[in-house]
């Protein structure tokens, strides 16, 4: 089923705009669309709760991949399980104790610990490593205790609140993952310290990037004067989706605004602190092909999603079915609204517990804890003819991500990117090695095969590498960047990446950003707007001019929708508006060839305008917030400055370099 609206219908402005190249002219769309106030029914095939102009509609979704159809009480904002029932994976004790000898074994930890946060004397790095150092013996032999231990240590040295204890250490959120860090880290050096420093950054400071060994790393060595390939001069429309953040209970903690003891329900189409309700959701698929362009006769060439599917809901309220409604929910809309192929890669949300990934060579067997969610994901992406039975099989085992070659000739190579994310606590043993997982081999013998085969490619994440340096660890966005030095400009076309729902761009430079300039510029990491207005955002989607010779970019278009409005709406009336926000090569105007494409070279360009221009800070300051009217401004030159080198920051050590403004 592919679902498309006629531009006749509620369209508000009818100024077009054009894709200019050498094949002609191509018609864009309206300026703005606005979505028909009527739900369409017709996208699930049953409801509990049919849609209203007052509430939100409660679909009856038969997974086909689990064959079952997910129950109303998962989603429904009056029976929201308050307690996941999941597994628990524990690692296997060392010995077998009696119950009595492992409530004696807590105890003495926990006064152990207790006497080693009041003794005066060491600084409080060394004494969070050695009260690691006795969580961890009690990890090895009683491991089951250790989640109520860690609650217990919680509450009585007030590290946080007695409730973010609960939600942080007990069993059935993060308690039994921690429980395995313990385990297995070398508590007394840099695993111990990284972990400290996670806790608190008053514990322990975070260790410097090591730099990366290359030595062997690479199966060949980069050809002399590598460059990308000539353009062919045919462009297509391709779409960029992320952070959709489905909120399918909007009725529970989806609120337009809080006050002391009572909670004001959000507009229909959400708010500014929101998830995005099915109302939203839909109204930004809808306004996707009038928009672009496109329809069910001539849809986008291909798609590509960054990741997050799943809300922001506490961790005792999310489970694996939750996680797997919501990707069966979003992709099958998805497969309803476009009508080509999806590539698609998985956030830090789109787990459970969320944002916790297992490397393969966890002991104990715990390396397959996470298989659920790749098989699920890995068949749902074959199902809708999104990638085939080879590239199924990848994602099985490569943790969702995979290498395949679209119809266009473009390779495209997506990595779970939670293996460099701060808040998959499953990265913080083994620190010194930056690949316990196997992701960036994975990718060096596909970017290898490609450069074998003459081919070109697009690397998808969702977790960012760089910009300001505080989402991913330091070790392994080294390690990308070496690989991104190595492979590019003649194999790596461009890098896609989601996370921050901000409308962002990274440079990655030769040479480890030795030298910063138009020459030593290869490669661009772009940071798609989210659907979601979470938080303070619009809600947003971008379409790409795609040279197939190249496969650079040659203009990118954004479009939102003016959250700040969803409260005026009257939903039996009409629904939102989408509105086409700016081209990046009309907005950043530089004097760059109209042939020329919008690579690394261009965007260091742009950089160079900008610290001669602040205005052109400005705007896009205004952009990266989608056009919010809550985004801060950028209008003092310390704010340039860090905004600048943000963008040449393609790691941690780079980002985490940059001056604050």
């Amino acid at each position: 089923m592919y679902l498309f609206c006629s531009i006749a219908v509620a369209v508000t402005c009818y100024t077009l705009f054009t894709l200019g190249h050498s094949t002609g002219k191509s018609v864009i769309g309206p300026s703005a669309y606005t979505v028909n106030a009527a739900f369409p029914t017709s996208v699930f095939s049953s409801y509990y709760i049919p849609p209203a102009p007052t509430k939100e509609p409660q679909p009856a979704l038969h997974d086909p991949v689990l064959n079952i159809t997910y129950p109303l009480n998962l989603t429904n904002p009056d029976t929201i399980p308050e307690t996941d029932d999941d597994p628990v994976f524990y690692p296997h004790p060392a010995v077998n104790v009696s119950n009595a000898t492992a409530a004696a074994l807590v105890q003495a930890a926990i006064a152990n610990i207790t006497d080693i946060i009041r003794t005066p004397g060491s600084s409080n790095c060394t004494k969070c490593q050695i009260a690691l150092g006795v969580a961890k013996s009690v990890a090895q032999v009683t491991p089951q205790s250790v989640p109520d231990m860690l609650v217990f240590l919680c509450e009585k040295f007030n590290f946080a609140s007695n409730s973010s204890c609960v939600e942080s250490y007990a069993a059935t959120n993060f308690g039994a993952i921690w429980t395995q860090v313990l385990a297995f880290a070398n508590v007394s050096g840099l695993d111990g310290r990284y972990i400290c420093n996670r806790l608190s950054s008053n514990f322990c400071s975070q260790p410097a990037t090591l730099p990366s060994n290359t030595t062997g790393l690479f199966p060949k060595p980069k050809p002399a004067n590598a460059k990308a390939p000539k353009p062919s001069g045919k462009r297509v429309k391709v779409l960029h989706l992320s952070d959709f953040h489905l909120d399918p209970r909007p009725g529970v903690h989806a609120t337009g605004f809080t006050l002391p003891q009572i909670q004001l329900p959000a507009p229909l189409y959400g708010a500014f602190k929101c998830d995005t309700p099915y109302y939203l959701g839909l109204a930004a698929l809808q306004a996707i092909g009038p928009l672009t362009g496109t329809s069910a006769k001539d849809p986008v060439a291909w798609s590509i999603y960054t990741g997050d599917l799943v809300s922001h809901d506490t961790q005792n309220q999310l489970s694996r079915a939750y996680v797997e409604y919501t990707e069966y929910s979003i992709y099958d809309m998805f497969k309803a609204y476009i009508g080509s192929p999806i590539f698609a890669v998985l956030g830090n949300h789109d787990s459970n517990p969320e944002a916790i990934d297992a490397p393969h060579s966890e002991p104990d067997g715990l390396g397959q804890q996470f298989s659920w969610n790749y098989d699920h994901v890995a068949s749902l992406w074959q199902q809708n003819g999104w990638i085939n039975s080879a590239g199924a099989k990848q994602a099985r085992l490569h943790y969702g991500a995979y290498s395949v070659k679209n119809h266009y000739g473009l390779r495209i190579i997506t990595l779970n990117t939670d293996f460099w994310y701060k808040s998959n606590f499953l990265n913080y043993y083994n620190m010194t090695n930056p690949d316990v997982s196997g992701m960036q081999a994975f990718l060096i013998q596909e970017l290898q095969a490609a450069e074998d085969a003459g081919e070109r490619v697009w690397i998808l994440g969702h977790v960012l590498t760089g910009w300001d340096g505080t989402n991913p660890l330091p070790n392994p966005t080294d390690l990308f960047y070496q690989i991104v030095d190595r492979y590019s400009p003649h194999v790596i076309a461009n890098i896609f990446f989601g996370h921050t729902h901000e409308d962002e761009f990274m440079i990655y430079y030769a040479h480890n950003a030795s030298d910063i300039s138009r020459s030593t510029a290869l490669t661009t990491g772009w940071i798609g707007p989210s659907v979601t207005p979470l938080t303070n955002l619009n809600s947003g989607f971008r379409m790409y001019e795609v040279d197939t010779g190249d496969f650079n970019i040659y203009n990118a278009y954004t479009w939102y929708a003016n959250v700040s409005a969803f409260s005026s709406l009257d939903p039996n009336i009409t629904g939102p508006t989408y509105n086409f926000e700016y081209s990046t090569r009309d907005t950043y105007k530089i004097g760059w060839p109209a042939e020329a494409p919008l690579n690394a070279t261009y965007w260091h360009a742009v950089t160079e305008a900008m610290e001669k221009d602040i205005h052109l800070i400005s705007t896009f300051n205004t952009f990266q917030g989608k056009s919010s009217v809550r985004s801060p401004n950028c209008t003092s030159e310390a704010c340039k400055r860090a905004k600048i080198c943000y963008m040449r920051s393609g790691s941690v050590a780079l980002g985490l370099s940059c001056p604050q403004g």
